[in-house]
């Protein structure tokens, strides 16, 4: 498809916007030193407070690398779906919002950004205005107010007992609050799991993701698998690592409850991943699962099992953004929706499918990928967590049946693409491979899923000191 003039200017625009916000967060997260600031005052001791630490950075570094390669993607595929100038304007307050959720200091003003995170990524599933995606993001609008009001419950009761709302790490509570275990505390820490979870996809409200993700233009498809879940991921993590802290819930029904909801979703996601046969909706179950794993992690209250899944954060965005990314190329450029439709893909597209194999080794847990290393943490962590019985062997074991069936879901695209058989007419195919806008992204975090395996000790030191510092 020829660029005009108008959506070339407009390209280099966007771009320009997403560097200077790219380099602007990089500053305030490295080279700003450590800062604590307090924006506006609105009611009590309650104020607008942005922050940064180390769950910031790694938040903001993530969210960097997949808008840089969802943005320089989506020009080459943006004109597959118009509507261009709307996609972008929503696509960079979206990222706005992310930011400020990465940099909130408190609870209520991660709350706020959290709403907005809904309000900015509800036009990208929107964008088509078919009945599918009416029907999609009404879905991902309604479950999401569901999730923010019973975050929102939390958050009043958390401030009634807890000492400040702002974050300090191995949590705020009081020690009378800590020692007696109100149940309505517990309540409120569990209602904020479920909440903060509904953006995760955790069952039961996680059908709002495999509604959205499939209809959403494939850019957007691919920020709302590797980075809006992850909304959800960062408001549990703050809620109970950094106001109640582990020492209100561990040994308690939240903690079972919790764990046994992580691990329904890790089988569940797994197993209807395994059954779909759309490419994109296939994907979108498959982060159902995923997001778990890192949910599981918290949810023993490990040192070593957090570590594992701030690991897991970190390899799943890139991941899953890459396979986003690569389902858009075959809609895109070949119109194919279904699995079934890839066969003899490798022989057109072996670029392309080369980068979809390495992504889909560090999916399931195959060295030398990232993906090896964070489920090794995670399983390794649920093995020597204290005091959570049979969740102990019975998390591994899920996460492993997990393994399996992801295995079972990704691969025979691989093998088909690659090794068609004899019905495959190799002759009438000849190679086509995307354009670089494409292709060169998606390359690039194929390459980054494996570097990820093969130098982690700098990311694992990183994330155990967080881990050593809440647990």
């Amino acid at each position: 498809m020829e660029v005009t003039s108008d959506k070339r200017e407009l390209h280099i625009g966007v771009m320009l916007v997403i560097i200077a916000l790219v380099c602007a967060s990089l500053w305030l997260a490295f080279f700003s030193g450590e800062w604590d600031y307090s924006v506006l005052r609105l009611i009590g001791d309650v104020d607008i407070h942005f922050k940064v630490d180390n769950v910031s950075r790694i938040f903001i570094v993530i969210l960097d690398i997949a808008w840089i390669c969802a943005g320089v993607y989506s020009f080459a595929y943006m004109g597959h779906e118009g509507k261009e100038e709307r996609f972008y304007i929503f696509y960079l307050l979206a990222y706005l919002a992310l930011a400020g959720m990465d940099f909130s200091g408190n609870l209520v003003t991660m709350y706020m950004c959290f709403e907005l995170v809904t309000l900015t990524t509800f036009p990208l599933v929107l964008h088509s205005q078919t009945r599918e995606a009416i029907m999609a993001s009404l879905k991902y609008l309604l479950y999401s107010m569901c999730g923010a009001y019973m975050a929102l419950f939390g958050i009043f009761i958390l401030y009634r007992y807890a000492k400040s709302i702002n974050f300090v790490p191995g949590g705020s509570m009081n020690l009378l609050a800590i020692n007696q275990k109100p149940t309505v505390l517990l309540l409120a820490v569990f209602l904020m799991a479920v909440g903060f979870g509904v953006k995760c996809g955790m069952f039961p409200l996680h059908a709002w993701l495999t509604a959205a993700h499939p209809v959403a233009p494939s850019p957007a498809s691919a920020v709302l698998s590797a980075l809006i879940v992850k909304a959800g991921v960062l408001g549990i993590m703050r809620s109970v690592f950094y106001v109640a802290g582990v020492e209100l819930i561990r040994g308690t029904w939240v903690q079972y409850a919790w764990m046994t909801l992580t691990l329904i979703t890790v089988f569940m996601g797994s197993m209807l991943a395994f059954r779909e046969k759309i490419f994109k909706k296939r994907l979108a179950y498959s982060t159902v699962s995923q997001v778990s794993y890192i949910l599981f992690g918290f949810a023993t209250l490990s040192e070593t099992a957090i570590a594992g899944s701030l690991l897991h954060v970190i390899c799943h965005a890139v991941i899953k953004c890459g396979l986003f990314l690569i389902a858009g190329i075959f809609l895109s450029r070949l119109n194919i929706r279904k699995v079934d439709e890839l066969t003899g893909i490798g022989k057109k597209m072996p670029a392309v499918l080369i980068s979809y194999t390495l992504l889909s080794l560090g999916l399931i847990g195959i060295p030398p990928t990232g993906g090896f290393i964070s489920k090794w943490y995670l399983a390794v962590g649920s093995l020597e967590a204290d005091g959570i019985g049979v969740y102990a062997w019975f998390g591994p074991m899920i996460l492993l049946i997990s393994a399996l069936l992801t295995a079972g879901y990704l691969l025979p695209i691989t093998m088909r693409g690659f090794l068609p058989g004899n019905t495959f007419n190799e002759d009438e195919v000849k190679k086509e491979e995307p354009p670089r806008a494409m292709l060169y992204p998606v390359a690039f975090l194929a390459i980054l899923t494996v570097l990820l395996g093969v130098f982690p000790g700098y990311i694992i030191d990183y994330v155990s000191a967080i881990a050593a510092e809440i647990a």
